[in-house]
């Protein structure tokens, strides 16, 4: 597969788009998802371009599982929740909406995931709100 370099998460790592960062370090970015399947939702990407985990460096796999760890462990405090899904989806055919490897952190139960993989914008401020929170968990 080719790299998109112009798909909306490889602008958000270059700043021309703007996001809700939670958490940055040298290899991941983590971020809210605009499009949230339940309140808190967020993204962890890797500053490496990659479209899928099978082109995805094990370092960079590496770096996206710490910061998981980190945001998911953060939810909980911040948000009071006691169980994180995981959900990562590999090409169109699977369900993959931006072609660059992301990690959904979606705070709660697999049974809160009533709404569809991005089908609707959330609420900026509500958003904004929740990125403040689960940051100062961390």
């Amino acid at each position: 597969m080719s790299y998109d370099t112009n798909n909306v998460f490889a602008k958000i790592l270059r700043g021309e788009i703007p996001s809700f960062k939670v958490h940055e370090d040298e290899h991941t970015l983590c971020f809210m998802d605009i499009m949230p399947q339940v309140d808190g939702h967020a993204l962890v990407i890797p500053k490496q371009p990659a479209e899928t985990l099978f082109e995805l460096s094990d370092d960079s796999a590496q770096a996206c599982m710490r910061t998981v760890r980190q945001v998911g462990e953060a939810m909980k405090k911040a948000l009071g929740v006691e169980g994180i899904v995981l959900m990562q989806l590999n090409g169109t055919a699977a369900g993959q909406t931006v072609p660059h490897f992301h990690i959904h952190v979606i705070p709660g139960s697999i049974a809160d995931l009533r709404k569809p993989h991005a089908t609707a914008m959330g609420d900026m401020d509500k958003i904004k709100g929740l990125a403040e929170r689960i940051k100062a968990a961390l």
